[in-house]
């Protein structure tokens, strides 16, 4: 029951973002639409920003389930970026009102994730320290939050499929030419 309340107040949002922008919305505007009440909101959510985090990590997870190995990093980028479209009145929105320190947040959580488990497995039967792991995920995902932010801020226009390939051709063997360059370094 408890992730069904949570998809309400998200379509609730959603619709709502059609109509005004995030920080003309109320909490109150969001429970009466779907009909929960305010205490039912707090049980799940701080606030307002609290549930659009919610919602973009929901979908980019969702758009991201089984696709965070080497031969399938490209087509989860992809998938973002498609989620992301997907919402683009909702994200462009919430790009405009909230800071750019929470939009990086969520998007370093995300890919940092997708990054880190081709780490893991590009890594494996490999001496390399954890540390070392850590930095070569952030490195990437450094890049690929910027690249995003940047296509973001532009009004999602640029087409993201020549984006994807171009972001894929860069790092066609970069991460494992990482490790080997982290392992060879000791």
């Amino acid at each position: 029951m408890s992730n069904t309340t949570k998809q309400a107040l998200e379509l609730s949002l959603k619709r709502m973002l059609l109509k005004k922008p995030l920080d003309k919305i109320t909490i109150r505007d969001i429970t009466e639409d779907c009909g929960i009440s305010r205490m039912a909101f707090y049980y799940h959510f701080k606030d307002i920003y609290d549930l659009v985090e919610w919602a973009c990590i929901a979908d980019a997870s969702l758009a991201l389930q089984g696709k965070k190995t080497y031969d399938t990093w490209k087509e989860g980028l992809l998938q973002i970026f498609e989620a992301v479209l997907e919402n683009k009145p909702f994200i462009l929105n919430a790009y405009r009102c909230i800071s750019r320190e929470r939009m990086e947040r969520f998007l370093f959580q995300l890919t940092y994730g997708l990054i880190r488990c081709v780490v893991d497995e590009q890594s494996r039967g490999v001496e390399i320290s954890e540390q070392d792991k850590i930095f070569i995920a952030e490195f990437y995902k450094y890049s690929f939050v910027g690249i995003m932010l940047d296509w973001i801020r532009q009004g999602m226009t640029g087409d993201y499929r020549e984006i994807v390939e171009k972001i894929s051709t860069t790092m066609r063997g970069n991460i494992s030419n990482s490790i080997r360059n982290f392992t060879a370094k000791g």
